[in-house]
C-alpha cells in the first residue's frame, strides 16, 4: 500500500487528477470505477478543468459506480445518479452509453446486482478503483461486518452510515438500503485510488493501515491489494 500526505486539499486533488490522467492518456478506453460523497469533488473539478484545457479526453472511457441508494428516484437530487452528473458527467465528453450506474429502483435487486458484475466484467474489468472512506472504515457501502463481501448486493446501511449522510437529506427521508459493489468487486480492480481528508477520518485510516485485516474494518482489505494508493490530508492521517 502506496501512501501519501499532503498539507493541502487542492494538492490532494491534483495528485488524484494525475492518477486518472496518467491512466486515461495509458489507455484511451479504460474503465474507470468512480465514488461520490464529498471526498472526490475536487478531484472532479480537477478532471474538468483538465478537460476543458484540452488535456483529457473521457470519450473513449467506460465508468462504472460504487453504489446507488434504493427505493429513491433516480433524478432526486440526493441519488448519485444526479450527483456524478452535476460533479462529472454533464462536464465532460464521456458517452452517455458508457456510464453504468447501480438501479436502486430495480424490481429484483438480486437480478440487478449479478447484471452489474457482469457488465464490469465485459467490459474487461475496472482499470482505476476510486473509493472514499467512511467514518467506520466502511468502502462503497460496505459496512463494517463478519465476513467481507463478494460482488455486488443490496444492504441496509448501518446507523453510523445514516447519520452522516442525513445532513444531505434535508427534506426528505434518507434512504435504509444502498446496491453496492462487493469487496471482492473492489479488490478486482487492477489499481485503486482511496482519498480521505478530514479529521473525522483519522481513526478510519488508522485502523485500515494499522489495525488488524478485518472486516469490521473493510477498508483494511486494500492492504491485501497489488497496487492500492492513499491520498490523505494531514488531518485525515493525523493518527498514523
Amino acid at each position: 500500500m502506496q501512501i501519501e500526505i499532503f498539507d493541502s486539499g487542492y494538492k490532494l486533488a491534483c495528485r488524484a487528477a494525475d492518477i486518472f490522467e496518467e491512466t486515461v492518456k495509458a489507455n484511451p478506453s479504460a474503465v474507470l470505477g468512480l465514488a461520490t460523497g464529498a471526498s472526490p469533488v475536487n478531484t472532479y473539478k480537477e478532471l474538468i478543468a483538465r478537460y476543458n484545457a484540452g488535456r483529457l479526453s473521457f470519450a473513449g472511457v467506460t465508468t462504472f459506480n460504487l453504489d446507488e441508494y434504493c427505493d429513491l428516484p433516480q433524478n432526486d437530487k440526493n441519488s448519485y445518479y444526479t450527483f456524478m452528473k452535476e460533479n462529472l458527467f454533464d462536464s465532460v465528453d464521456v458517452k452517455p452509453e458508457n456510464i453504468h450506474i447501480e438501479n436502486g429502483n430495480a424490481a429484483d435487486f438480486d437480478a440487478e446486482a449479478a447484471a452489474y458484475d457482469r457488465a464490469i466484467e465485459a467490459a474487461g474489468g475496472i482499470d482505476l478503483q476510486l473509493l472514499g472512506i467512511g467514518t467506520n472504515g466502511h468502502i462503497g457501502f460496505n459496512e463494517p461486518a463478519d465476513a467481507f463481501t463478494d460482488g455486488t448486493f443490496r444492504i441496509r446501511l448501518t446507523e453510523s452510515t445514516i447519520k452522516a449522510n442525513s445532513r444531505y437529506f434535508t427534506d426528505s427521508k434518507m434512504p435504509e438500503y444502498a446496491l453496492t459493489m462487493g469487496i471482492a468487486s473492489i479488490m478486482h480492480a487492477k489499481k485503486i485510488l482511496l482519498i480521505a481528508t478530514g479529521g473525522a477520518k483519522a481513526e478510519a485510516i488508522f485502523n485500515t493501515v494499522k489495525g488488524p485485516i478485518s472486516p469490521r474494518c473493510p477498508a483494511s482489505v486494500l492492504r491485501l491489494h497489488r497496487d492500492a494508493v492513499l491520498l490523505l490530508d494531514t488531518a485525515a492521517a493525523a493518527l498514523l
